[in-house]
């Protein structure tokens, strides 16, 4: 993990692309869920992840909370993308619809978020998760709120 001290001098992009270079290393839900960051730009990132056996429900297709991690990621670090150095955000909402179902033979998956817009306080953004195909499996909205940096 980013030490709190340096993380609250870093813009949101800084600390991303520093994810991407490397130089940070990536959270931990991204190591236990195979997903991770792959492309950032100010309000739109992208997040590929690897759907597996391990991530099925009962009914033997990946659980749907596997999009909704991937969608939740992408569409909140758009919005930590366009944040400045002290600022930080948590989701207060979001929406999904699932549209196709995964397997472990999808294929590496990509997620993109997207801000539609970034207030003083509020956030939102979209989501689109794609199969290897560019075929949706999955879409959403989220909801954020800007808060300065605190400690733990």
């Amino acid at each position: 993990m980013i030490p709190l001290e340096e993380m609250r001098k870093l813009s949101g992009l800084e600390m991303l692309r520093g994810i991407i270079e490397g130089r940070y290393p990536p959270p931990p839900i991204g190591l236990v869920m195979d997903f991770g960051l792959i492309e950032v730009e100010h309000g739109r990132v992208v997040f590929s992840g690897n759907p597996q056996r391990k991530f099925y429900n009962p009914i033997g297709t990946v659980h749907g909370g596997y999009a909704a991690t991937l969608l939740d990621s992408s569409m909140g670090c758009a919005v930590h993308s366009t944040l400045k150095a002290g600022q930080a955000y948590t989701t207060v909402e979001f929406k999904i619809n699932l549209v196709r179902p995964m397997t472990e033979n999808t294929g590496t998956v990509r997620a993109e978020g997207k801000t539609i817009n970034v207030g003083r306080q509020i956030a939102t953004a979209e989501g689109f998760l794609y199969d290897p195909a560019g075929k949706v499996l999955a879409h959403g909205t989220t909801t954020c709120i800007i808060l300065a940096h605190r400690a733990h």
